[in-house]
């Protein structure tokens, strides 16, 4: 398992997001090592990675979403899918990954990338009008939400540099079954999976542990 490329992005405008900021989805591969650290608390921190921009801190960033990883294997099969090429970044993602099953990846496993980096899975990308636009794909947020492989969030565990090449070593495995797949089920299609959630614990991010139990408030009795 390992990073093929680190992908950063800038702010550029975009008609499908009300940021100031346009949108940072555009990002591209990069040479050289990438600092990493926690960016801070949600609607305060921005991209885990220096020298990559989140436009719009109401939705995205902060530590639950510092870094956002898409495996190239699924890329590849939106490539025949869609009929067009889709290069490194172009989902957004910060690491596109080469052997790593993201979508059966569980809710707080943690990820050993590079000699010093240690990330933690937290929680599914949920899709946007700005994908879609960006994408230009016509009911693109129904199409991403229906094959169901969203790639996954990371926080930083602990800092660290780094850069394409990379290997990615999973150095701790939950006792769960709280998948990437099973949480962004939960938040998008079947909410009566939102009580699962909770069975991750801590390592559960803030947004769905809201979720959850909005639910079963909602639901009680």
């Amino acid at each position: 398992m390992k990073v093929l490329t680190v992908n950063l992005g800038k702010a550029t405008p975009s008609e499908h997001t009300a940021a100031e900021g346009g949108t940072g989805i555009d990002k591209r591969p990069v040479t050289g090592p990438v600092a990493v650290a926690a960016p801070g608390p949600e609607g305060v921190g921005g991209s885990g990675l220096a020298g990559d921009t989140v436009a719009d801190l109401r939705h995205h960033g902060g530590d639950d979403q510092a870094v956002y990883a898409y495996a190239r294997e699924d890329l590849d099969d939106w490539e025949q899918a869609l009929g067009r090429t889709l290069p490194n970044g172009c989902f957004g993602e910060n690491l596109t990954t080469s052997g790593v099953d993201i979508t059966t990846a569980r809710i707080g496993d943690r990820w050993r990338v590079g000699p010093r980096l240690l990330l933690e899975v937290s929680c599914p990308r949920i899709p946007c009008r700005t994908f879609q636009g960006w994408l230009g794909e016509h009911g693109w947020v129904r199409r991403f939400t229906e094959a169901g492989v969203p790639g996954a969030y990371l926080r930083v565990i602990e800092p660290g540099e780094i850069r394409g090449g990379d290997t990615v070593e999973r150095v701790y495995r939950p006792d769960h079954e709280v998948t990437v797949g099973l949480m962004f089920q939960a938040l998008t299609t079947r909410r009566e999976l939102l009580p699962r959630l909770l069975e991750a614990g801590e390592a559960l991010a803030g947004a769905g542990r809201r979720a959850a139990l909005k639910y079963l408030e909602k639901n009680a009795g």
